[in-house]
């Protein structure tokens, strides 16, 4: 039996030849599962320290659905092709089928002293079927293996993402459509500046979250790549066929280039960028809930549920959760800054570097879902005080710009009529008025282009319901922008 492997992959399993020329024992299952795949090329065993040190197990045993998917596959295509006899793929085939069932059932605990995920499952199908488990890395290397089980992987992530965001975007467009005619001030530079609704600033984040769906999607495009049949870097001279194993894996295409089939993590990266605006954007959805909780604010109340009190002082009610959303954002930008400094500088093709991209993509993926799974039912719950924002919006001559656009609209130009509102307002500062309340005299005395007209013009419900402009705040276009999105998310979640 060739057991060598000549293709200048990583030998298999099943090698017998040490330096000392003395047979491995592959009776026993233990010894199986905690050898090294390379181990035929060493006369004496890995450093124990070492060997933690070079596992992977504790972070890549999550992969061990898509490493037995992606195995299935290969070895779907061996007997296709007559690499290896038919019935012995199937019977690798349901072995694996097997070793995946009593994982899932907790039946086979995975062995956390294994080197890695790869080794675990092929040293169970070894000591389930003996030599016909052998066969099984023929063609393939952990190289390639490892790049097809981590796309596989972070696929499945991908589309829970996708599918936390369209849910997170769909409570933000009921919240928007519950308050489309809430009138609150629009900021600028923190500074009241112009009247909005509610409902307008919340779709703000629907926004930022559609083009953060759209950046995963196309992320998860590129990564949809099949890099089976790279192989340790060079391909190899079995007879494969790599459109079998692509279309089996549900994926797009295979990688044209060897090299870069096994050393590509842009996808990694390029995630990781995704995952990281995603958590920009929650942070400053979550500073600004902060602020509204806060008694200079006071926009918002969040249920009990999604706060905490003070230890000592116990009128404390503390926006804790929005606060922890905000922090972890930081952990998610290191994890990019990890995956960037890892690719930055390793030649082609694979370097142990890479396994360091696990680690730091998994935490991306989990904390990004932790937080928009905890952010969902925090908004829906939040209690949105409508009257305390009014009081704002009325406080703030956030109407001036539609004083001064009422001038122009009767005739006067542009400049003139904002030297004129600015001197109403310092009139209105001086005399402890507000633009609603200031007398029809006081404004004929700075301009006597003024009427009792201009009172309608300054009212905010009828400030906000004027600007119709396409994007704009006014209530049908509020309610069309949520029909717009709920369509889109629908259309995205059926394709």
């Amino acid at each position: 039996e060739n057991v060598l492997d000549l293709n200048g992959q990583q030998p298999p399993i099943y090698a017998i030849l040490t330096l000392s020329q003395s047979p491995i024992d592959f009776s026993a299952k233990e010894t199986i599962q905690k050898m090294q795949l390379w181990q035929g090329r060493f006369s004496k065993a890995i450093d124990k320290k070492t060997n933690d040190f070079n596992s992977s197990i504790s972070f890549d045993s999550r992969m061990f659905r898509e490493d037995i998917e992606g195995s299935m596959a290969h070895a779907d295509m061996l007997g296709t092709c007559g690499i290896i006899d038919r019935s012995e793929a199937d019977k690798i085939i349901e072995g694996l089928k097997g070793i995946l069932a009593d994982i899932e059932s907790g039946a086979l605990a995975i062995d956390m002293e294994a080197e890695d995920i790869h080794t675990f499952v092929e040293g169970e199908l070894t000591a389930r079927l003996g030599s016909t488990g052998k066969r099984l890395h023929t063609s393939r290397s952990r190289n390639d293996q490892v790049a097809l089980d981590i796309r596989l992987n972070l696929r499945k992530q991908a589309d829970d993402i996708l599918g936390d965001l369209r849910e997170l975007v769909n409570v933000i467009c009921s919240k928007a459509e519950e308050n489309a005619e809430t009138v609150m001030p629009g900021y600028t530079h923190l500074q009241r500046a112009q009247p909005i609704t509610f409902g307008h600033h919340l779709l703000d984040y629907a926004a930022m979250l559609l083009r953060d769906i759209q950046r995963v999607e196309d992320a998860k495009r590129r990564m949809n790549v099949n890099p089976l049949g790279s192989c340790a870097l060079a391909g190899t001279t079995y007879e494969i066929d790599r459109s079998l194993t692509t279309s089996a894996l549900g994926m797009d295409d295979f990688s044209r280039n060897s090299l870069d089939g096994v050393s590509d993590r842009d996808f990694c990266l390029e995630l990781a960028s995704a995952l990281s605006i995603i958590m920009v954007h929650l942070s400053r959805f979550a500073e600004e809930i902060i602020l509204w909780c806060s008694w200079e604010f006071k926009f918002i109340e969040l249920d009990d549920a999604f706060s905490t009190g003070s230890s000592i002082m116990p009128q404390k009610k503390n926006p804790d959760i929005a606060e922890l959303v905000r922090g972890k954002s930081g952990r998610v930008f290191g994890d990019l800054m990890t995956l960037l400094t890892v690719m930055k500088g390793i030649p082609l093709a694979y370097n142990k570097d890479m396994q360091e991209d696990k680690e730091a993509i998994f935490d991306a993926f989990d904390t990004v879902r932790m937080c928009i799974t905890t952010f969902i039912p925090m908004l829906n719950t939040m209690t949105v005080l409508k009257d305390n924002m009014r009081a704002a919006a009325a406080k703030g001559f956030i109407n001036a710009t539609d004083c001064a656009d009422y001038l122009v609209k009767k005739g006067l130009p542009f400049r003139d009529a904002y030297k004129a509102t600015g001197t109403l307002v310092a009139k209105c500062i001086e005399m402890g008025e507000t633009l609603e309340t200031l007398p029809l005299e006081e404004y004929r005395a700075i301009c006597d282009t003024f009427d009792e007209g201009v009172y309608e013009a300054i009212n905010l419900d009828i400030c906000v319901s004027q600007r119709k402009s396409a994007g704009g705040p006014a209530k049908e276009n509020t309610l069309a922008n949520v029909a717009r999105i709920r369509n889109l998310i629908n259309n995205e979640s059926d394709h």
